[in-house]
């Protein structure tokens, strides 16, 4: 199986791991959102010297390329392109939302607490005010719902909710427990790493799902708009 540098830097956290074979063998994580691009770099010399692997034995790197920070999705993808630029290795590009999905999915499967056999999965990041960046995705991870920027109210997902149980979790999640009272929602507080990004980087690998490293770009999945300057000389 492959050796897989796994960099995440895309909501409030940042965190790198080594895994090989769906082992963990070494991982780091940041909290401190301002230290984002100091951390990478560092964390990755701190987690190779802990395996004792160099970064010529890798496979593979992959990196969680959006939605998320804008600044945050840079730093990662640059992060990640500058090493498989330097090592001749291909890169893995996943999406946030479907990492938050498989911790969600993760630990209800593993929650004595939670009893549906059955249920729907959605995954939020905080995208300001009442939007969120998400998805809905079933338990084996399909789309029901594709990724999109939306503007929580207490109508939302009331078809869904209708015949379903959902779960809701990531760092935007709280918005939509503040405003929506419906029994079939279910609201968990899950927080996820790199070491959550280890089973989709390896499939990806095995199915050679690799991105063009000319051409990747972040997936900020909304505009970046930059408001015009104001002249005060005018």
């Amino acid at each position: 199986m492959p050796l897989i540098l796994n960099i995440d830097t895309a909501t409030e956290n940042a965190s790198v791991c080594l895994s090989n074979n769906g082992i963990i063998l070494a991982s780091a994580e940041s909290t401190e959102q301002k230290n984002h691009a100091s951390f990478v770099q560092i964390a990755i010399e701190q987690i190779t010297a802990s395996a004792q692997i160099t970064l010529s034995q890798l496979d593979a790197i992959a990196v969680t390329n959006g939605p998320g920070s804008y600044t945050g999705l840079r730093v990662g993808l640059s992060s990640a392109k500058g090493l498989c630029y330097a090592l001749e290795k291909p890169l893995i590009l996943l999406h946030t939302l479907e990492v938050i999905a498989t911790k969600i999915i993760t630990t209800v499967n593993s929650s004595s607490t939670f009893k549906e056999s059955t249920f729907l999965v959605c995954p939020m990041i905080d995208a300001r005010r009442m939007e969120v960046f998400m998805a809905l995705y079933d338990k084996q991870l399909n789309i029901i719902i594709e990724p999109a920027a939306l503007i929580l109210s207490e109508e939302s997902f009331k078809d869904e909710l209708a015949n379903n149980p959902i779960f809701f979790g990531g760092n935007g999640s709280n918005k939509l427990e503040e405003i929506l009272h419906q029994p079939n929602a279910r609201f968990i507080n899950v927080s996820y790493s790199a070491t959550d990004m280890i089973g989709l980087s390896e499939k990806a690998y095995i199915l050679n799902q690799f991105a063009n490293l000319a051409y990747s770009e972040p997936y900020y999945l909304k505009e970046f708009y930059v408001p015009p300057s104001k002249n005060i000389y005018k």
